[in-house]
């Protein structure tokens, strides 16, 4: 799950983006409300930590023009504000949740963990399975019906992406955006390496789903079962 993060105390944001990468999430993190802005709009996080004091452009300002652009990724505001009337402003505005500093890391957690229930796309449920194989994402462990292997961190970071979204069509750019970040420079070449790793991976396990590649436009998870009523001929 890739988390954008936006805090401009560069102390807390340090420790937050270590803290919440050391639980396994992905996490870009900024400094100002003009760059939060521009991650944000790149539509690749699955739920942002949005401070509202922000500098060049504040946290309300953001999630007003995310909420306009129809750009509904979750968002957690992030505050030393703590009066009802800034709660109300922030909620109206499209906010999912509201977490006054200071706080715990636990508490926090604790939130993403419901602002993430309340979407079946994005529950954070430590196991995930899609036909015949299962996926622990807490131990990076693969399982079919001919076995189990252990996947790298890239590889796991995929595989979720496709088995959140089984069925559905993930063009290039976007698969590149959520594994490796808006930051990176990594080549387009470095995808298909790990496209084929998680084939080799799947067929290992026995499975009977398959990496579809969908020409000119990116890849999807397809099998008897899986989203059959979303598949479409290769182009």
């Amino acid at each position: 799950m890739r988390i954008l993060l936006a805090e401009d105390n560069k102390n807390l944001n340090h420790s937050l983006s270590s803290r919440l990468t050391e639980k396994g999430f992905d996490v870009d993190s900024c400094m100002d409300g003009e760059e939060a802005l521009y991650y944000a709009e790149q539509n690749i996080h699955d739920i942002i930590l949005l401070d509202s004091m922000l500098p060049l452009l504040s946290g309300p300002a953001v999630l007003k023009c995310l909420r306009d652009k129809g750009i509904a990724t979750p968002v957690i505001m992030i505050t030393a504000l703590g009066s009802l009337k800034d709660k109300v402003t922030g909620l109206n505005l499209g906010a999912d949740d509201y977490l006054v500093k200071p706080f715990a890391f636990e508490e926090l957690l604790a939130r993403i963990c419901c602002v993430t229930r309340r979407s079946p796309a994005l529950q954070m449920s430590a196991v995930l399975q899609v036909q015949d194989i299962r996926y622990d994402r807490e131990n990076g462990l693969l399982t079919g019906p001919a076995g189990s292997c252990t996947l790298s961190n890239r590889e796991s970071t995929l595989l979720e992406i496709f088995l959140r979204n089984p069925g559905q069509i993930l063009s290039r750019s976007t698969l590149l955006l959520k594994v490796w970040g808006p930051d990176s420079d990594v080549e387009e070449g470095n995808l298909d390496n790990y496209i084929h790793f998680l084939r080799r991976r799947l067929q290992a396990s026995g499975s009977a789903i398959l990496l579809k590649t969908i020409r000119g436009i990116g890849y999807m998870l397809t099998g008897d079962s899986v989203g059959k009523e979303k598949e479409q001929r290769d182009v």
